[in-house]
């Protein structure tokens, strides 16, 4: 179905085009400035997209300018004194059509008719992004409604345009990669090249190579002349992933080429000019690596132009039945099934600890999947591993605990082997998340919970307090 965006900070304006564009049968999104109009555009990219040029954060011609392939979309701006000199500058940004405010209808309807979109039309660019970019919770290639996705999609959406250096951090699991690709599918560089390296599983060698190209002879084994990264992606994006486990001999010389623009192949003294945009991503503190003598300060601080931190699952619970819900969906579609999540599934993996977050949960939805008939069920619910939970740990700051609000600094995680309590945490908040993780382990059978842990169910009513409501009827 096609797609058309409006933005515009007169709600009259928006009433007025939402009824038209409706009236074709076509969806509609709205935003009322240039920062929220990125981020529609990150949600579903439209068939035409009506700007007002004077916006309260800046012009319509910015968004317009900085729209990603947007030769893919219809853009009229709109304008309440349109100048010549605007009127020039939409020309030259390739604008579609240009309506003086206030605004004609016929001039509207014309526009959506020379741009020829139907009911039937799929999205123009429907294959930057995702399949389901048009369903609610997307943005890009990422999936989530929680407020820390939507910051998230925020400061992606803004730096996006730009040809800021961008330095994900997140735990492994989180979608860095997936984030990145979003940042390069938003930018101005989206028809040209995307490069991923992960810089821990190649050897010290093979990474320069990859980067830089050699020249033939250059080591043993170079029979021929390679082009590396650096001079294939010129115009488009390298995304390092585990930077902090590139060597540092590497390190200075990525330093050279971020303040410098130019590069060697190996074997080579000739140097070579490039135009890339950077992302990189780790899943270590960065200050900690710069300190463990794992990542240089000086490209540390060129790496960081702009730090996006990527958040766990375990601060985006809510986004955890959507995300399942997909997966699900996904596998149903794949296999030809239509197996469904039992009734405490999604209950009891709001609680879980998921030390490898969405990647995790992804494994475990496929996991109980293949195990079941009709119904998913939790009793397969994977344990975490030991380096998981310390990964977990080493990123996880002082918080309120999910959607069972535990007290700040609660650090609350389980699994069938016992919870793990964070040094510091009072003993009331202890006994919480004790009482929960039982609960939890009992599928929420209070008297079978209570004789565990030796304590009436008064007690440990009093301990759950809330949590109790929020689950399904045994």
């Amino acid at each position: 179905m096609a797609h058309a965006l409006v933005v515009d900070a007169d709600l009259e304006i928006q009433r007025c085009l939402s009824e038209i564009v409706r009236g074709e049968g076509m969806t509609l999104s709205l935003a009322d400035s240039v920062r929220k109009g990125r981020i529609e555009i990150g949600r579903h990219r439209p068939n035409i997209a009506f700007i007002n040029q004077s916006l309260p954060d800046g012009e319509g011609l910015t968004l317009i300018s900085d729209l990603p392939g947007r030769e893919q979309t219809a853009t009229v701006l709109m304008a309440a004194k349109p100048s010549v000199e605007t009127a020039l500058l939409a020309l030259r940004a390739g604008v579609f059509d240009f309506l003086p405010l206030p605004l004609e209808l016929k001039r509207v309807r014309q526009a959506l008719a020379s741009v020829g979109v139907s009911p039937e039309a799929p999205p123009l660019g429907a294959g930057v992004g995702t399949d389901c970019s048009a369903e609610p919770g997307w943005f890009g290639s990422l999936l989530g409604r929680c407020p820390a996705m939507t910051a998230l999609y925020d400061q992606l959406a803004r730096v996006a345009p730009t040809s800021a250096t961008v330095l994900l951090v997140g735990e492994s699991g989180t979608g860095k990669e997936l984030a990145a690709q979003t940042i390069h599918r938003l930018s101005r560089r989206a028809r040209q090249p995307f490069f991923p390296l992960n810089c821990g599983a190649v050897s010290a060698q093979l990474i320069e190579s990859e980067l830089f190209g050699h020249e033939r002879g250059s080591f043993t084994g170079a029979d021929r002349q390679h082009k590396g990264f650096f001079e294939r992606a010129d115009g488009g994006t390298i995304f390092l992933y585990e930077v902090t486990e590139m060597p540092l001999e590497l390190q200075v010389k990525l330093l050279r080429v971020l303040e410098t623009g130019a590069f060697t192949r190996v074997g080579s003294v000739q140097p070579i000019q490039t135009n890339v945009r950077l992302i990189s991503a780790t899943n270590r503190i960065p200050e900690q690596a710069v300190q463990a003598g794992k990542l240089r300060e000086d490209l540390y601080h060129r790496l960081n132009a702009f730090p996006v931190r990527l958040p766990p699952l375990r601060e985006r619970v809510e986004d955890i039945e959507l995300l399942a819900s997909y997966f699900l969906l996904e596998l149903n579609r794949s296999e030809g099934a239509q197996k469904r999540f039992g009734d405490t599934v999604l209950a009891r993996w709001k609680v879980a600890s998921w030390p490898g977050n969405v990647r995790q949960l992804k494994n475990a939805v496929q996991r109980a999947f293949i195990l079941a008939d009709q119904f998913l069920t939790a009793e397969e619910l994977p344990v975490d591993d030991e380096a998981g939970a310390e990964q977990s740990a080493l990123h996880q700051e002082p918080r309120v605990g999910s959607s069972l609000g535990l007290p700040p600094g609660g650090g609350f995680s389980s699994d069938r082997r016992g919870v793990v309590i964070r040094i510091g945490t009072s003993i009331d908040s202890a006994q919480r998340q004790l009482a929960l993780a039982t609960l939890v382990q009992c599928a929420w059978v209070e008297d079978r919970a209570a004789a565990m842990l030796g304590i009436s169910l008064e007690h440990l009513a009093k301990l759950a307090g809330d949590s109790r409501l929020n689950q399904p009827n045994q």
